[in-house]
């Protein structure tokens, strides 16, 4: 294409994984260079062969990487970028980052700072969203300060109640009491996934529509103050409130449902100000009843389906708008077709969707009419446990939701994924399933993986996770200047997964554990404990909580007996590695 004469002249790409290598692709569509970034575990990423150039983040977890803005902004300086996309998660949503963007003199390419704060907040959102006469269930009006004050909502609204992180998106920070014992426990396992997530803990309080749909709808708005819906999307397909598919446009809701989440979605975002691309969710319930849920500031992962079925590229587009040109589009295009996304996630669907860091030996990918993979991996890739799970996505389009279902169960049997565990098992269930089709009637909601589904899984052969760190650093000099150097950590003899710092904590295998050991699931951090030592505990009991992928897990009392703890909470643990016992009295 040709690219008008614009102000951006190199895009600083502050993210990892596909979304990294989608807009760097975009930018080359757009014509302009990308500058990648990767932690230590991305040396040999995907996404830094994709840019034209890529700068080290010097770091193994988010917190030493992705979410430095001082890192960041010292690359875009370095490296000559002046503009910066966010892509989604880690910073994208946050208005402390895109105003430091801007203060240093570089285009954001996302939306302004106040309304990042003012739509990222949910309880504000709210209140926008009332201002418009957005459909709303009941809600608090402010954070709430202690599991008291959701007992006292929850016995004047009824259950179940949904306690959410005020800041932030993602299902991150969302969980849902059903009953008024399991109150206490879920609010401060909310507030401490909110803090994890976002830095902030404040927690806001819903009713919780049981059984639902989610629905969303894409808008795009540009600097001259216009607001344009690109079409709607289905997202009812979760497990753990993560998505795991997506299609567009939204199926089987009636006109009018359709022009109410249009017409709340452009009001919301144009009382907010908003620029950019961004996402207007909602609820459906299964009266019919329509509520608004939140706002996301940023590029949606689910994005490709409603550029396959508008010919809008979202991407290109957010360049575009921070370029100051006008939008592309001046109203909702025609849906052409019918798209699906599978989000190919390493989790193993026959240990609960556990996350399965590792290294992939072999990914094959399918291709033909209808077929897009957006991915970040390739065979030999790493996919560590510091990050977010998903490797890869694809994306399913046909003329008609049929035959984009037929094409899907094609495409999704030509996948293949060895040396982690993968998501496809569940996807190929779910493209048979009627209530999925709608060979019965549409009956997917969000909790239907959950409560509903009747597909078994096997479990996966457990991988062996990757050690964090694939790089051995030292220095060196040049022309007198003192640099550092990042080898392959089995350069010059030093094993993989190995840094000249410290080698890798070994794991003893789960078959070797004697009766009443606590050992890990999976490699991650171990959040906290529940017990103290020396505590009584009951089999069944939750002890402790990990978390790794974004994900927590609790960690069951395998026996009754006196707890014993081995390993502090705070610490990144291995699969199979023994964090405690369970000791007879």
């Amino acid at each position: 294409m040709t690219r008008p004469s614009t102000p951006i002249a190199k895009v600083l790409i502050a993210n990892r994984g596909e979304i990294a290598v989608r807009i760097a692709r975009a930018c080359r569509d757009y014509g302009v260079p990308s500058v990648a970034v990767y932690a230590d575990p991305d040396a040999q990423a995907l996404h830094v062969q994709a840019a034209d150039e890529a700068w080290a983040l010097n770091g193994t977890r988010a917190q030493d990487s992705y979410l430095r803005i001082d890192k960041l902004l010292d690359i875009a300086r370095r490296s000559g970028a002046n503009a910066v996309h966010p892509g989604y998660g880690f910073l994208a949503e946050r208005a402390d980052f895109a105003q430091a963007v801007l203060d240093a003199g570089l285009i954001w390419i996302g939306p302004p700072p106040h309304t990042i704060e003012a739509l990222g907040d949910k309880v504000a959102a709210r209140k926008i969203a009332l201002q418009v006469g957005a459909p709303l269930v009941a809600g608090t009006a402010e954070p709430v300060r202690s599991a008291d004050e959701v007992l006292a909502f929850a016995r004047e609204h009824g259950l179940p109640v949904a306690i959410k992180a005020a800041y932030g998106g993602g299902g991150r920070g969302l969980k849902v009491a059903w009953q008024l014992e399991e109150v206490a426990e879920l609010y401060h396992s909310a507030v401490r996934a909110a803090t994890a997530a976002f830095g902030r803990g404040e927690c806001f309080l819903e009713q919780f529509l049981d059984r639902p749909r989610h629905i969303e709808a894409q808008i795009v708005a540009d600097q001259q103050g216009s607001v344009v819906v690109v079409g709607t999307r289905d997202c009812s397909l979760q497990r753990r409130n993560q998505k795991l598919v997506e299609e567009a446009p939204a199926p089987f809701l009636s006109p009018a449902q359709t022009a109410q989440i249009e017409n709340a979605a452009r009001a919301i975002c144009q009382a907010a100000g908003y620029v950019g691309a961004g996402t207007v969710e909602f609820l459906l319930s299964r009266s019919g009843q329509v509520s608004f849920l939140e706002v996301n500031t940023r590029l949606q992962v689910e994005h490709c389906v409603t550029e396959e079925t508008s010919g809008v590229d979202l991407v290109l587009e957010q360049l575009r708008i921070a370029d100051g040109l006008p939008l592309s589009i001046t109203s909702t295009p025609q849906a052409r077709g019918h798209s699906f996304e599978f989000r190919i996630n390493a989790e193993d669907p026959g240990r609960g969707y556990l996350p399965t860091p590792g290294t992939i030996r072999r990914f094959e990918a399918p291709s033909g009419p209808g077929v897009r993979v957006d991915t970040g991996v390739v065979a030999g890739s790493t996919v560590p446990g510091s990050y977010d799970s998903l490797m890869a996505k694809l994306i399913v389009t046909g003329a008609t939701r049929a035959q984009a279902l037929a094409r899907a169960r094609r495409a999704l049997a030509e996948f293949t994924i060895e040396g982690v565990a993968s998501v496809l098992p569940f996807h190929r269930a779910v493209v048979q399933d009627p209530a999925f089709t709608a060979a019965d009637g549409f009956a997917v909601h969000t909790r239907w993986i959950e409560t509903e589904m009747q597909a078994q899984f096997a479990p996966a052969e457990h991988p062996q996770p990757p050690h964090e760190s694939p790089l051995r650093r030292t220095f060196i000099e040049l022309d007198g200047k003192r640099v550092s150097l990042g080898l392959p950590a089995d350069f010059a003899g030093v094993p993989a997964g190995q840094t000249a710092e410290a080698a890798p904590v070994s794991a003893a295998p789960a078959a070797a554990q004697p009766f009443g050991s606590i050992t890990a699931p999976l490699a991650g951090t171990l959040v906290t404990w529940h017990k103290a030592e020396g505590e009584r505990v009951e089999t069944g009991e939750v002890l402790a909580l990990m978390e790794a992928m974004k994900m927590e897990t609790p960690i069951l009392a395998p026996c009754s007996g006196r707890l014993r703890r081995l390993v502090p909470a705070g610490q990144m643990c291995q699969a199979g590695q023994t964090l405690g016992a369970v000791e007879e009295a």
